[in-house]
């Protein structure tokens, strides 16, 4: 009998089978329950259940039910849902764990992102978050300053003005003509960038105390989702909310301010100014009879304490399944420069409810904000410069004002000579009142048949009037018409909507080791600009009046879609599509499309003690640019004449009619970026951080150029010509070398390295194109000290290179022949150095002892330039009289440096000075009371503008553009505050 032999192995395997199966059964458990909501007690659907460092896990069913089969030896279950703080529970012996979750976003567990969030560490593009106790302290207006220095790559520079707004910059500029400004989305609202008549920052409809986190979009795999508007980066603003559960709280915060300049610009005393004409003109001589008694120091007439006070109050709770939190904020700002002041009065309201068994989340939102504005006219820093120290403030003779006045020799005021500054600011009544408010409400539902879809929809409409008028009496100089009176009666008022519709639907699901989420959705908004404006004299005089209006709108329609997969929760990825439409641009160029695509990886990802998170990023991306501030750039159109262009008829003045230039061809402006970065975590996350490196190119680039005469309706049209590179990397370290239970010690650093260059500005290579010219100084018509040129940074200053003697003192007028052809002009000019900075840092370091809190925050940019036109404009001996009979005070340097004559310093490269420096922001230190009055009562005070090192000469390095001419000067302010929760 033959035996079957194959036989045995299969009985083998079916006893060895039959003999697990009870061991298997003994190895695992299954552990059930029901996640509910702490406060309503409504039951969560979709609630995410997992087992700690593994990709084990579920979600909860209509009904807020689980079940989770897994191994024995797990003890713990993690339990999180979108919204509301996670729980890390322990399973008890029963097997059933159920889990009321209270309502508050955790910011270190999410990140938020475009159209929704992710798991901080599941991120795949290169975002970086902050929360509110993170944020700068100080006096701070606007939302923008309270990131300054906090994340790399991030450059805000703000205008030393009550309440005026910041240049932000996020990896160095795409464009050279259109914006370059990253979109601003508030609670899920992409704001318009631009700016309303009569206000100072357009984000000041944010009051910075409602605040809950920003978080910045930096590379294209991030941003493209907003596809139209993210070529600049985008910076997403989640307001604070009230929590269910959570009973009614009061809080107050108030500080008040005193702030002053730190430095004034270097002209000559009155002493020194006498001595200096005297010796130049010789005692008798006519220039030497101009001067006078007094000794005024024109610059402490014009500057004052900048005192401020802010106040805000929040009322924060839940009423039944409705979280509300409600503020209202007052700030009144006196700028540095008398008479400038900034009164804000705003409100903000978040209704949260949910309902349907907590399927459909509401969140309702209201900010409205009234802005009262006093301007000063900043002429008179330029002019406080200039006038004669020898002279007074007051002149009871003058005929304008009773403020000394230059005049000529019947009497009237000269005018190619400095206006008295005082007078500037006291018979200027320039005032304007700015209303906003933005009423929003979105909607998201779970459908009951599959709780994993869920369907958004966001309605916003964002209205904005601006109105003032300037009125100066005709008794001003400045204003001064002999013929038919003069003074200045303007008025203006302009409206701005912004309407806003989306809808998207989200699918989320979870399939053993995989998980990924779709999201598809449009985008539909509506710009709409109307204004008016009357100039005029006092007397309404008909040659000297224009008025007109200049209405504009624009439509952005989008579709887009996201797709996020993760694998074991180690590989992630995410790919991104949008196809935007304008109506700024023709109808055969309207419409673009923007992919992305990101990788990423877990190199490691466990809680040892020593080495927890390591993440590779691998991202690329598109983004467009079509905000260019010109509505009909396709277009030809008719615009009304200047007031001198008026034809007479009778005793009626017609405005005339004259065409625009127009590109029928112009479209989208494109840039795409390659990012690679590192995120870390190690030593129980005690030590964090990243590394970013990027490359972005900028093609079809939005450009002002020159065009040949007669081929166009103008000498310059807006259109697509031209590329442009950027690249660079960028650290962050977050170190927390002390964590006990009363002290902790929180530092972080940032540093980013970015080059700029411009490859091609011509349609067709043309070695011989030097550029276009740009950057406007003081110092003749039509001069510039700046050009954008193949090769080089955008907006490199171009200048003569200038000679010293053996001691390194200025020739004056000499200039290096650096073409060697026997010859110095124009041709000898050449590129030197550029205002942007290679190398930008920051650091904040955070430091509480039991109640007590020390701060202190700061800034570094190396490699970048100013020109100096305060020295060039005024720091030659010429200036000091000229021939109509007046004297004009003088810089310092022209004394330090022997200048004669103007046009030998204009474009000289000595003025292009090195002006890196390093600023420490604010340093504050604090106390808490826990038991004094309320739940805890904190003071503090803070020092804002601490300290400035640099080897700059000018009065501040920190110039957006990189020229210094008579800018508004921060000021060193002393806070003092408290705050107080009940």
């Amino acid at each position: 009998m033959k035996k079957n032999l194959s036989l045995y192995p299969r009985l083998a395997l079916i006893l060895a089978f039959t003999i697990c199966i009870p061991l298997m059964l003994i190895s695992q458990k299954t552990v059930s329950g029901i996640i509910s909501d702490a406060s309503s007690g409504e039951t969560l659907i979709g609630a995410t259940i997992t087992v700690p460092n593994s990709s084990i896990g579920t979600t909860t069913d209509i009904d807020g039910a689980y079940t989770l089969s897994v191994e024995d030896n797990v003890t713990e279950l993690i339990i999180s849902y979108t919204g509301y703080e996670s729980m890390r529970l322990t399973i008890p012996s029963t097997n059933i764990l159920s889990a009321a979750l209270a309502f508050g976003e955790i910011l270190d567990d999410v990140v938020i992102i475009g159209y929704g969030e992710v798991r901080r560490e599941d991120a795949t593009g290169s975002i970086q978050s902050i929360s509110s106790k993170d944020f700068n302290k100080g006096a701070i207006t606007g939302p923008e300053q309270l990131l300054a220095g906090k994340i790399a790559g991030v450059s805000i520079t703000t205008d030393g003005g009550p309440g005026s707004g910041s240049t932000i910059r996020i990896r160095g500029q795409s464009s050279l003509l259109a914006s370059n400004d990253p979109l601003i989305v508030v609670d899920g609202i992409p704001l318009s960038g631009s700016s309303i008549s009569g206000g100072r920052n357009p984000l000041n409809i944010i009051n910075p105390n409602d605040i809950e986190s920003m978080t910045v979009l930096k590379d294209a795999s991030a941003t493209a989702i907003y596809g139209n508007r993210a070529s600049g980066g985008v910076i997403l603003i989640t307001t604070k909310k009230g929590k269910l559960g959570t009973p009614f709280s009061i809080g107050y915060t108030g500080n008040i301010s005193i702030g002053k300049t730190i430095d004034r610009v270097d002209v000559l005393n009155a002493t020194d100014f006498k001595s200096i004409v005297t010796e130049r003109f010789g005692e008798g001589s006519t220039e030497v009879s101009l001067l006078g008694d007094s000794n005024t120091d024109w610059q402490e007439e014009v500057f004052q304490q900048a005192i401020g006070t802010d106040h805000n109050l929040s009322i924060s709770g839940a009423i039944g399944s409705v979280p509300i939190r409600a503020s209202l904020g007052y700030t009144s700002m006196n700028g540095l420069i008398k008479t400038d002041k900034f009164d804000r009065l705003s409100g903000s309201l978040n209704l949260n409810p949910r309902l349907i068994d907590n399927r459909l989340q509401l969140n309702l939102g209201l900010k409205t904000v009234n802005t009262k504005n006093h301007f000063a006219d900043r002429g008179a820093i330029g002019n406080a410069m200039s006038f004669n120290p020898t002279q007074s403030v007051l002149d009871a003779s003058s005929p304008y004002g009773g403020f000394t006045t230059w005049t000529i020799a019947n009497g009237n005021p000269n005018t190619l000579a400095p206006t008295n500054p005082v007078a500037l600011l006291e018979l200027r009544d320039d005032i304007s009142t700015v209303n906003r408010y933005i009423a929003s409400a979105s909607a998201d539902y779970r459908f009951a048949f599959l709780p994993a879809l869920r369907a958004n929809l966001n309605l916003a409409y964002d209205f904005s009037n601006g109105s003032g008028t300037i009125n100066v009496p005709q008794s001003a100089s400045f204003a001064f018409d002999d013929l038919n009176g003069g003074g200045v009666n303007n008025i203006y008022d302009q409206t701005s909507k912004n309407s806003l519709l989306e809808f998207f639907l989200n699918y989320k699901k979870e399939l053993g080791l995989q998980e990924f989420e779709i999201m598809a959705g449009y985008s539909w908004q509506h710009f709409h600009f109307d204004d008016s404006f009357t100039n005029s004299d006092v007397n309404g005089t008909a040659s000297e009046t224009s008025m007109g209006s200049d209405p504009s709108e624009y439509y952005l329609g989008a579709l887009f879609a996201r797709l996020n997969y993760n694998l074991d929760r180690r590989y992630l990825l995410t790919f991104t599509v949008r196809r935007d439409g304008v109506s700024r641009f023709s109808p055969e160029n309207r419409w673009g499309l923007f992919p992305a695509a990101a990788f990423a990886v877990k190199l490691l990802d466990n809680e040892n003690r020593y080495f927890n998170n390591v993440k590779l990023r691998l991202g690329w991306g598109s983004t467009g640019q079509q905000s260019i501030g010109d509505d009909y750039a396709y277009q030809g159109r008719y615009q009304y004449g200047d007031p001198n262009a008026q034809y007479q008829f009778g005793n009626t003045f017609i405005s005339t009619l004259r065409p625009n230039g127009y590109d029928e061809g112009i479209k989208w402006e494109e840039t795409s970026t390659i990012n690679l970065g590192l995120d870390y975590s190690i030593i129980s996350d005690r030590l964090s951080g990243s590394i970013d490196i990027y490359r972005r190119k900028t093609k079809d680039l939005l450009n002002r150029i020159p065009i040949p005469a007669g081929t166009n309706l103008t000498n310059f049209i807006t259109t697509n010509v031209g590329d442009m590179k950027n690249q660079g990397i960028e650290l962050a370290l977050n170190v927390t070398p002390i964590s006990r239970k009363n002290i902790r010690w929180d530092f972080n650093i940032n540093g980013a390295y970015n080059k700029n260059e411009i490859t091609k500005l011509t349609a067709t290579d043309d070695p011989t194109y030097n550029g276009i010219l740009t950057g406007g100084i003081a110092g003749g018509v039509g001069s510039n000290i700046q050009i954008h040129s193949v090769g080089f940074s955008p907006s490199s200053f171009y200048v003569f290179e200038q000679l010293y003697d053996e001691s390194g003192n200025i020739l004056e007028g000499e200039f290096a022949d650096r073409n060697e052809d026997g010859l110095v002009n124009e041709d000898d000019k050449y590129r030197f150095e550029k205002p942007f900075a290679d190398v930008s840092l920051g650091l904040t370091s955070n430091l509480t002892i039991h109640n007590f809190d020390f701060s202190f925050a700061g800034r570094a940019n190396l490699g970048n330039y100013m020109y100096n036109n305060i020295e060039t404009s005024s720091g030659y001996y010429e200036r000091l009289y000229n021939s109509t009979g007046i004297l004009n005070n003088i810089h310092s340097s022209a004394i330090t440096n022997n200048v004669v004559n103007q046009s030998n310093l204009t474009f000289s490269d000595h003025y292009v000075q090195d002006a890196s420096f390093f600023k420490l922001d604010h340093i504050t230190i604090g106390y808490t009371f826990n038991e004094l009055i309320g739940k805890s009562f904190r003071i503090y005070s803070t020092i804002q503008n601490a300290l400035t090192l640099t080897g700059y000469s000018g009065l501040d390095p920190e110039v957006f553009g990189g020229i210094d001419n008579n800018i508004y000067p921060r000021s060193r302010t002393l806070i003092f505050g408290f705050s107080v929760d009940f």
